[in-house]
């Protein structure tokens, strides 16, 4: 029989394997699938209105949601709201996933890399404050597995010279900043509900905006550029009169959303139960720095676990034989072709530092406690021997 997995990375000895992600699929899944396969409404319908309305109350303290295919929809529809065009200047994190860059490509942007916070791995405060000029038209930043950025010193650089704030917080799902949700600190805020990310709708996303001139014109473009609503009352004015997508979420998607939304509380609890077991247990010195969080106003729900050692091939190819899984996850984007023409004779002396020796471990709700105090034990006694 074929192994239709063949051409997929799986760890041998599954019993007894940790792979470095693994998706939470919430319990009532399969009962609530079966029941909208059951109905007319398997793409875009009742229910993803109803998980709009519940997302918002729950992560975005009211604000309008947009919900979408992916998390890089959100982004480029984020990037269209804000009237990003051709040649306008963006400034965006070196180090981040592609998606947040690439739909700056579709509109024809210029993109400017800041360096990266070595404690963090966020953007740089101090490398964005150097790239902006008076062709700046937003910041782009992103919330790196899960720790906040300095929400407060961006809305005061913003402010100050009348700059868009875009938040890719596609890794920080219901953080909060000084007990507010932190869509309050941006113009546009995105989350993904990619397979591995806390909630998970196999594959999609959502954009909370400020208002709901934004919310109706968003919803317009998500769809071809059609007013749904019209259409679904039986009076549809057949004129389209801007550029759509074909961007939005399914009702077998909000479903899922809606039953992991449910089990928040418990995921948050036990990734960052996870998150402070590697903290407690791993060894920090010379051979090895854990990135943590710093700022004691942030109220967070870690999603990646990331490590910076010099030996960090060397604990990779180790984990590995122990049937550990890692991996970098990211790569810093100023080194791939598509972006070659924004680098020309730019550097990036944080992420030169770092880009050969971060190394991300193990986190997700199949974990427990003892797994992580398994690696963290592991990964002492590989640096102990070196």
């Amino acid at each position: 029989m074929r192994n239709k997995f063949k051409d997929y990375p799986i760890l041998e000895n599954k019993g007894k394997s940790i792979p470095i992600f693994y998706p939470h699929i919430p319990k009532n899944a399969k009962k609530s699938v079966s029941k909208v396969l059951s109905t007319r409404w398997i793409g875009q319908g009742p229910l993803v209105d109803l998980f709009e309305k519940r997302f918002s109350n729950q992560f975005s303290d009211d604000m309008p949601v947009i919900a979408v295919g992916s998390g890089t929809d959100a982004l480029h529809l984020a990037y269209i709201l804000g009237d990003i065009k051709k040649n306008d200047e963006i400034i965006c994190p070196v180090f981040t996933c592609t998606a947040t860059n690439i739909p700056l490509l579709y509109i024809g942007a210029k993109i400017k890399f800041a360096d990266i916070d070595p404690k963090t791995l966020n953007i740089s405060i101090e490398s964005i404050e150097r790239l902006i000029t008076k062709k700046t038209k937003a910041i782009v930043f992103v919330n790196y597995g899960g720790i906040l950025n300095n929400l407060d010193k961006l809305n005061q650089i913003a402010k100050k010279n009348k700059i868009i704030l875009i938040q890719d917080a596609a890794q920080s799902l219901g953080a909060k900043y000084k007990n507010k949700s932190i869509t309050k600190y941006a113009d546009f805020t995105i989350y993904s509900f990619q397979a591995i990310k806390h909630i998970t709708s196999g594959d999609g996303g959502a954009l909370v905006v400020k208002n709901k001139f934004l919310e109706k014109k968003g919803k317009r473009i998500r769809w071809f550029g059609i007013d749904r609503p019209k259409k679904q009352g039986g009076t549809w004015e057949n004129d389209i009169k801007e550029v759509g997508y074909k961007y939005q979420l399914t009702d077998l998607g909000a479903c899922l959303l809606l039953d992991s939304m449910k089990e928040y509380k418990k995921i948050k609890k036990h990734r960052n139960s996870i998150y402070n077991t590697y903290l407690k247990n791993i060894i920090q010195n010379n051979k090895i720095q854990c990135i943590k969080t710093l700022d004691k106003n942030a109220d967070e729900v870690m999603w990646l676990f990331t490590i910076i050692s010099p030996y960090k091939d060397i604990l990779q190819k180790k984990l590995r034989e122990k049937n550990i899984e890692t991996n970098q996850v990211h790569f810093r984007n100023d080194r791939y072709s598509i972006f070659k023409k924004f680098v020309k004779n730019k550097s990036f002396k944080n992420m030169d530092l770092i880009q050969n020796k971060y190394l991300v471990l193990p986190m997700h709700t199949k974990m427990t406690i003892i797994d992580a105090k398994r690696v963290s034990l592991e990964i002492n006694r590989i640096l102990k021997n070196i």
